[in-house]
């Protein structure tokens, strides 16, 4: 997380907001609402229809980092590096819409 705020990114992370344990139709909403974009390392997202569902009814922007055994610090650093990449795409496409990213970096929408 540090890597992206060094970037210029205004990161918050999702227990900040709702305490652990939140259900995802919950805060999906609220990222939809209020045009946030989503950074998760929750690669099975795209396979659970109810939070599928939720992400496209809110409207909602997400990158998955899909890199494998990468720790946070890196992912962080990976992010950061394609943090210019994913600030265009969600810029442009206003969603529902889910991209992963590995660990090139780069950016493959799914969904």
């Amino acid at each position: 997380m540090e890597a992206l705020r060094a970037a210029g990114a205004s990161v918050e992370r999702l227990t900040d907001r709702f305490p652990k344990g939140t259900e995802d139709l919950v805060w999906l909403e609220w990222v939809g609402v209020n045009r946030r974009v989503v950074l998760s390392r929750d690669k099975r997202i795209r396979y659970r229809r109810l939070e599928l569902l939720a992400l496209k009814a809110a409207r909602v922007r997400a990158f998955v980092f899909t890199g494998g055994n990468v720790g946070m610090e890196d992912t962080g650093k990976i992010l950061a590096g394609a943090l210019p990449r994913i600030e265009r795409i969600a810029r442009k496409d206003p969603g529902p819409f889910i991209y992963h990213v590995g660990k090139s970096g780069q950016p493959i929408k799914m969904t």
